[in-house]
């Protein structure tokens, strides 16, 4: 199964490829690291974004997508731009998509017994936590 981890993060959405088969968790090096928009306001750069999006997950033969999901509302709340993101991707009729919790990834981390360091990954410090909620994602599920 290939997942495709996604953070929402301000006007970003932070990606991050893996795959497990047989055990063994495989990184895709992707030609984006994250898909960003300019103005959510603009109808047509929303879909855009989603067309990129899709785009993406067609070309690497994603089977699913799995959102780390955000407070819908309190100190750490996902801002607007997060939350239409959030639905453009789910829009996307080719893959399903999943939103997980923090608590989710925390738990499924703290359960692993793959010990996988994130240095050694090869991928960009902003993307840590993409990485984690597909890894978390694929150990728990398999």
């Amino acid at each position: 199964m290939k997942v495709c981890g996604v953070e929402l993060k301000g006007n970003d959405a932070i990606l991050c490829v893996m795959s497990k088969a047989n055990g063994l968790y495989d990184l895709p090096h992707i030609r984006v690291p994250k898909i960003s928009i300019n103005d959510a306001a603009d109808a047509e750069q929303v879909r855009k974004f989603k067309f990129t999006f899709e785009k993406l997950l067609a070309d690497y033969q994603i089977d699913k997508v799995v959102i780390k999901g955000r407070a819908l509302k309190g100190k750490f709340a996902g801002g607007p731009v997060g939350f239409k993101l959030e639905a453009a991707i789910q829009l996307i009729d080719s893959v399903e998509t999943e939103i997980v919790s923090a608590t989710f990834v925390k738990t499924a981390l703290a359960k692993t017994q793959v010990s996988i360091d994130f240095r050694d990954t090869g991928l960009k410090k902003f993307q840590e936590t993409a990485f984690q909620t597909a890894f978390a994602y694929l150990d728990s599920s398999q």
